[in-house]
């Protein structure tokens, strides 16, 4: 069944770093799974590992032992151009501080990676007005950031990541830069996106944040924490 269909499955992941004269541990032995439709939370304070894990969700960064298959593909084994391709084309990122390019419109802004997928004409044109028809922003269209509101932004940049309808939205604290009335808005978006059956994984410190989503995976010291120490109050 499709909800059963898993989309990410990781295993065993552990990164270190040196600092100084000591080895660090960012991610000690990390194993979970993704299915297909769901909408998970990542939470965990400063330093706690999730940072480091996002990047390794995103194909952004490898880790020194562990597995990961992303959509079917082992990502570890990949050259850098079907990397590229899996950033492109398997996951849409939605971050903090938008990453809008001032000068371009929102039309503009979410047609980029459409571009770099290759899509043309019509069919380019007819998937970024769907995508801004998604967050409620087809008539803001061909205004440029400067001329949007902070939460405009943000829906601007989930239009982006919808785009070209990847399996996954990788969010990484995509609240962090909104007022809590604006928050609330975008967090209202997201779980209306995960209900059309988008596949949602958010990187968070925020505890109300993470309790919107579905499903908690709480990090501490590069570790997943279960049983009690999992618990969520």
């Amino acid at each position: 069944m499709i909800e059963e269909q898993r989309i990410v499955e990781i295993k065993n992941l552990s990164k270190y770093y040196k600092m100084g004269g000591e080895t660090l541990k960012a991610l000690d032995n990390v194993s979970f799974s993704v299915k297909k439709g769901d909408f998970i939370a990542i939470i965990g304070p400063s330093g706690s590992g999730k940072s480091t894990l996002m990047n390794m969700i995103g194909c952004l960064d490898f880790p020194d032992t562990g597995e990961y298959h992303l959509d079917g593909n082992d990502v570890f084994s990949l050259k850098n151009k079907q990397l590229a391709d899996v950033r492109n084309q398997k996951i849409g990122f939605i971050f903090q501080s938008f990453n809008l390019l001032p000068k371009q419109t929102a039309f503009e802004n979410v047609e980029l990676p459409l571009i770099y997928r290759g899509l043309h004409g019509n069919e380019r044109k007819e998937t970024v007005m769907s995508a801004l028809k998604k967050v409620g922003l087809e008539e803001r269209a061909f205004h440029c950031p400067t001329e949007l509101s902070g939460g405009q932004q943000q829906r601007v940049a989930i239009a982006r990541a919808l785009a070209g309808t990847p399996p996954i939205l990788l969010a990484d604290e995509p609240t962090g830069a909104l007022d809590s009335k604006t928050g609330a808005e975008v967090m209202k978006l997201m779980k209306e996106l995960n209900k059309m059956g988008h596949t949602i994984i958010l990187i968070t410190h925020d505890l109300d944040i993470a309790k919107q989503a579905n499903r908690i995976i709480r990090l501490h010291d590069g570790r997943i924490l279960e049983g009690k120490e999992a618990v969520v109050h």
